[in-house]
């Protein structure tokens, strides 16, 4: 997911266990970091990685935390202004400058709509949850 509101690049659980990370591979971090919902997340700590978008490579500081997110990572600010970047939320593309042309990289709707589809779901689930528990 790209967030131009975010400040940081976030790595949530699959990502980091689908790279084989482990806790020695990470820095600490200390400032906190708020989920959408306005929570404090946990945070495991920051990894410094290469993300390649198309010939371009770039090295991004990932904050890994360990909460639930239908997305694997999401980029902001700091990965877009390495880039030279410009997201268009309402089309799903982003457009950056390569070379001596403009490379676009387009998502995916459908995907979109899943992820929020999983967000909904998962926060509905946590909320029944929680009214189970304190039911009892």
């Amino acid at each position: 997911m790209v967030d131009n509101g975010s400040g940081a690049e976030v790595m949530y659980p699959n990502l980091y266990r689908g790279l084989r990370l482990k806790p020695k591979d990470l820095m600490p971090y200390g400032s906190p970091l708020m989920s959408f919902d306005g929570k404090l997340v946990v945070l495991k700590g920051m990894i410094r990685l290469p993300i390649q978008t198309g010939p371009e490579i770039v090295e991004v500081n990932f904050i890994v935390v360990d909460t639930y997110s239908p997305y694997i990572a999401i980029v902001g600010r700091p990965w877009l202004h390495i880039l030279g970047a410009v997201a268009s939320s309402l089309y799903q593309k982003v457009k950056f400058p390569s070379g001596d042309q403009v490379l676009e990289i387009r998502g995916c709707q459908s995907m979109a709509r899943q992820c929020m589809v999983a967000a909904i779901s998962h926060r509905l689930n946590a909320k029944s949850s929680a009214s189970a528990e304190t039911s009892l």
